[in-house]
């Protein structure tokens, strides 16, 4: 197919919102190209509220032909947690078919260079953004977040992740000069002389494995990363989270063709109920990059099974949050509320463990006991979700039956401080929301360790009672060494106890945020400033997003000529 788009004008259109995204990577200042606020869109081709919902509806019930070869069948079945079925078919591929077609556009997006990958990927994100609203609604009846999260989480915020992936493939590919003249003085006689090529080399395929919480937060960096430094990119979406990535893959094959490039470099793969194609397609020789968010227990399979890949995980860690003493009681019970609450904790993110002296903390309130501490939390809790219509924005749905389970056995693990309710959706009648549990353990208790020492995913929260700060940083740091951790919180005015919790942090490689009283919460993170994830504790092997997580997905080949 002749090109639409040609490279001059991708370039022209995209090199200076790149420009800007390098000097963000570099800084570490915010910055965003993707607007927050919904009333942002629907000018300059982008739909707006009701463009977008309408283009959502009409997705329900129809068949999305992306025009892959090897389609053998149609699946689909995705249930919204919100109650609505969404009834869309998917084309189910035969692996022996679409592969083998994903290496043929392979060598022309090799040769098209860095830059040129740049664009295109660009592109994909801009042609998505425009698309931001009818994405949202997407997220949200396969994920359970709440509108206004599927709009900002599933909307910019991932599109910032994939274009921040994109910015660091395209400085790892361009560390290495394209050419380079070799001389090398040989005293009387004629130098040595070389000319030399470098050719950044895709590994091969990439796949990507989908969550169910976070679609396209998770699935971008590594679909654009993998993409950006030349690699094709299969796309394995969660069984119930496939409308989110489906039409992003729609997207790029579309950017792609009308390019001049393989829109095969881009492939969906669905599965039947129960098929569980992930393990297949991880061991396939032709896949030589994973990216994959989920459990932990499938993270291990992957790590220890696809040996024939690159695999980056997000598994599952176990976040704690060290209160030691504060300088704004309110504000920090507050900040805890709210990031206990958000989407139903079900965020790799949220805190779990809130590790509290037993003899109690200082405040500039005074002195509170740890039964006050925890009290105050629960009516904070209380307030904010007091209101249905705010409960029901701040919590989203439950995503599915497993985290219901949980919270309604968490309440027999101790003492509720707090107890879960059921809370009513006028609009979504079918969907389950439920307000967050704060059950209070005795950190000195073996059984209590073992109850704060695995993951609990969702809206439930230890308060740990422990014997002093010093014995909550020795927790702390077996936690994250044994278990990992996404985030670590802490609170306190005391500058010994901050230095300890931060060593803690550095030698057991683990996100610290500190004194979190205003509007920034432990368990959100902005792209092209802060990681998501080390890399170094079990919680994942890789950060999203820094030069690590790019920098093998490709090779640099060298041809020498003599000059």
């Amino acid at each position: 197919m002749a090109a639409e788009l040609t490279a001059h004008e991708l370039i022209a259109k995209h090199r200076p919102t790149l420009d800007r995204a390098l000097d963000a990577i570099r800084t570490r200042a915010y910055w965003s190209p993707h607007p927050e606020h919904p009333k942002a869109y629907g000018e300059n081709g982008s739909l707006d509220m009701a463009a977008g919902k309408a283009a959502f509806d009409a997705l329900l019930g129809t068949r999305l032909d992306l025009g892959q070869p090897g389609t053998d069948d149609w699946v689909g079945g995705e249930v919204s947690p919100y109650g609505i079925e969404l009834g869309v078919e998917y084309p189910h591929a035969d692996l022996d078919v679409l592969l083998p077609a994903m290496r043929a556009g392979q060598r022309a997006w090799r040769d098209a260079g860095a830059e040129m990958r740049a664009v295109v990927c660009m592109e994909i994100l801009k042609r998505i953004s425009d698309r931001t609203h009818e994405f949202a609604h997407a997220v949200m009846h396969t994920s359970g977040q709440a509108f206004m999260m599927a709009f900002q989480a599933g909307g910019p915020h991932a599109q910032d992740r994939g274009l921040e992936a994109v910015a660091y493939a395209y400085v790892e590919q361009v560390r290495t000069p394209d050419t380079a003249e070799w001389t090398k003085p040989q005293g009387k006689r004629d130098p040595l002389a070389l000319t030399k090529q470098f050719v950044p080399v895709p590994r091969g395929t990439a796949l990507v494995i989908g969550c169910n919480t976070f679609p396209t937060w998770n699935g971008y960096p590594g679909l654009f990363a993998s993409l950006a430094t030349g690699n094709a990119v299969v796309v394995k979406p969660h069984p119930r989270a496939v409308l989110p990535l489906a039409l992003t893959v729609q997207v790029a094959r579309q950017v792609l063709a009308e390019t001049g490039f393989d829109p095969n470099l881009v492939a969906l793969a669905a599965e039947r109920p129960g098929e569980g194609i992930a393990k297949t397609l991880a061991t396939r020789p032709e896949i030589k990059i994973i990216d994959y968010t989920g459990s932990t227990q499938f993270g291990d399979w992957l790590e220890a099974n696809a040996r024939q890949a690159q695999v980056y995980t997000e598994k599952a860690g176990v976040n704690t949050v060290v209160v030691d003493s504060t300088g704004d009681y309110k504000g920090m019970l507050s900040n805890l509320a709210f990031s206990l609450s958000l989407y139903s904790g079900q965020m790799c993110t949220t805190p779990q463990n809130l590790l509290i002296p037993r003899d109690g903390i200082r405040t500039d309130e005074g002195p509170k006991t740890f039964d006050e501490v925890v009290a105050d939390l629960a009516r904070s809790v209380d307030g904010l979700l007091g209101d249905d219509a705010r409960a029901n924005a701040l919590l989203g749905a439950i995503v599915n039956p497993d985290v219901k389970a949980r919270l309604e056995a968490a309440a027999g693990l101790g003492e509720v401080a707090l107890a879960s309710r059921e809370v009513s959706n006028p609009e979504f009648p079918g969907a389950v929301v439920r307000t967050p549990v704060i059950v209070t353990l005795d950190g000195a208790k073996p059984d209590a360790q073992a109850v704060c020492m695995s993951e609990c995913f969702g809206p439930v929260s230890f308060a740990v009672a422990v014997d002093s700060t010093a014995d909550a940083v020795e927790l702390l740091r077996r936690t994250i060494r044994e278990k990992g951790a996404m985030t670590v919180g802490a609170y306190t005015t005391d500058a010994e106890a901050e230095q300890a919790i931060q060593e803690v942090c550095l030698e057991e490689a683990a996100q610290l945020s500190l004194n979190l009283t205003g509007g920034v919460y432990v368990n959100q993170t902005a792209a092209f400033s802060d990681f998501h994830g080390s890399g170094g504790n079990p919680a994942a092997n890789a950060a999203l997003t820094d030069g690590a997580f790019v920098a093998n997905r490709f090779r640099v080949v060298e041809v020498r000529r003599e000059a």
